[in-house]
């Protein structure tokens, strides 16, 4: 499988120091009600705020800046870029169809490659949130999340195994959806507002099978499996979906444009 995907800086299980930093200051600058233009407070002072290093914390304000949340100025520091708006707008946006939307799910794929999709939920459920789940997807512990593992096929070949946790108050359908009938990412564009994920953090790695995968991805010899996790972002910057996926080691390629 050939998979187009969106560049990333997830690590392992959890996102690296610097990302969750980035995410943090998001959501106290979303909180105070900074405006385009607004100027940040210094270095020395976010780095004294968030309890790190200079260095982790330019790394955040430059992945901020690389998703045109911020702006340097030489000499002066740090604004808010002057295309991120915190108003909303007087109605919802239009639900954008699949190609308008930066991150492809897997059901896109195989829309665009002819193939057939079928989704075997194992697991659909509305739980709270861990401390590390609300710190990544910027709720509060305990809040409503929900949650799904299914195996995914195409073509009736099993190709992944996923793991899906999203902020149920973006949107509340997801917890009475059937997924071996609608997509994940079909149930976001339809909702009110719409969710359309734009910007995705995302890492893999190879690694060997679980006694689980190895049954519910049907391995039977070394096969290794790789791990992708994802997390992807709304239009309004905001965490939308944290994914483990699982896939078969021999019925996945991973390709990535790299820019400098």
């Amino acid at each position: 499988m050939d998979h187009a995907l969106p560049q990333g800086l997830l690590g392992g299980d959890a996102l690296p120091l610097y990302t969750q930093i980035a995410g943090r200051l998001l959501a106290d600058i979303s909180a105070d009600g900074a405006r385009p233009g607004d100027r940040l407070p210094s270095e020395r002072a976010l780095a004294t705020r968030y309890g790190v290093s200079r260095v982790t914390l330019r790394s955040a304000l430059n992945e901020l800046a690389e998703r045109d949340v911020i702006e340097s100025s030489p000499a002066r520091g740090w604004f808010l870029a002057q295309g991120y708006g915190h108003a909303t707008p007087a109605a919802p946006p239009s639900p954008a169809p699949a190609g308008e939307q930066s991150v492809q799910g897997f059901a896109d794929y195989a829309e665009r490659h002819g193939l057939r999709l079928r989704d075997s939920v194992l697991e659909s459920r509305v739980r709270a949130a861990t401390v590390q789940e609300s710190e990544l997807l910027r709720v509060g512990p305990g809040a409503a999340l929900f949650e799904m593992r299914r195996l995914r096929f195409l073509d009736d070949i099993v190709v992944v195994l996923e793991h899906n946790r999203l902020p149920l108050s973006l949107c509340p359908e997801l917890a009475d959806t059937d997924f071996t009938e609608a997509t994940l990412f079909a149930t976001l564009r339809s909702a009110d507002p719409p969710q359309l994920p734009k910007v995705a953090d995302y890492s893999v790695e190879a690694r060997h099978p679980g006694e689980e995968e190895r049954r519910l991805l049907e391995i039977t010899d070394a096969t290794p499996v790789l791990v992708a996790t994802q997390l992807a972002f709304n239009q309004n910057a905001q965490p939308l979906e944290l994914t483990a996926a699982v896939y078969r080691g021999d019925r996945y390629h991973f390709r990535a444009s790299i820019t400098g």
